[in-house]
């Protein structure tokens, strides 16, 4: 399943950025979970990744540990295919 994070980083961690990303990183990969893409933004959220990931309990685990670390904040949202939202739609 595809998900979308919005993501905050704390100000204490944006000095940190290569350590902050290689924790990150490790802690996806331990998780089974591919990082697809990551674009850093202005406004609201200060980057925006794509990520494919076993099931929501493991996007949850991941947004719960990047918090306690104290990185900062994630959102996340399901993300759907052209391809599947089209079935899914036939369905209902």
């Amino acid at each position: 399943m595809k998900y979308v994070l919005l993501g905050s980083i704390s100000p204490s961690w944006i000095g940190k950025q290569a350590e902050r990303l290689k924790k990150s990183n490790e802690k996806l990969k331990q998780l089974g979970i591919k990082q697809e893409m990551v674009l850093y933004t202005q406004g609201q959220y200060d980057f925006v990744e794509i990520i494919d990931a076993p099931g929501p309990e493991t996007v949850l685990g991941f947004t719960i540990w990047y918090s306690r670390k104290g990185f900062g904040s994630i959102q996340t949202l399901p993300a759907f295919g052209d391809h599947e939202i089209r079935k899914i739609i036939k369905k209902g």
